[in-house]
C-alpha cells in the first residue's frame, strides 16, 4: 500500500482527512460540506474546489499549511 501523497489528484478526501485530521478545519474554514459527506470516500481536492468555485493551487497551499503548522505544534 503506497504512502498518501497531498498532491496527488486522485486522493480521496476521506483519506486525506484521515490520514491528515489537521486538514479538516480548512474545509470547514470555506464552509464546505466535505466533513462527514456520503461522497467523500470518492472525491477528490479537485472535484471539491471545482464544487465550491475555489482555487486548486491555493486550496492546496491551505492545506499543506495546516499540515505543516500542526507538525511545528507537535
Amino acid at each position: 500500500m503506497k504512502r498518501p501523497n497531498l498532491q496527488d489528484p486522485d486522493l480521496p478526501i476521506e483519506d486525506l482527512m484521515s490520514k491528515w485530521p489537521e486538514t479538516v478545519a480548512v474545509f470547514m474554514r470555506h464552509k464546505m460540506l466535505c466533513v462527514g459527506c456520503l461522497v467523500n470516500p470518492f472525491h477528490t481536492v479537485l472535484d471539491a474546489c471545482a464544487e465550491y468555485g475555489l482555487d486548486v493551487e491555493a486550496f492546496y497551499l491551505e492545506l499543506a499549511a495546516s499540515i505543516s503548522s500542526s507538525q511545528h505544534t507537535a
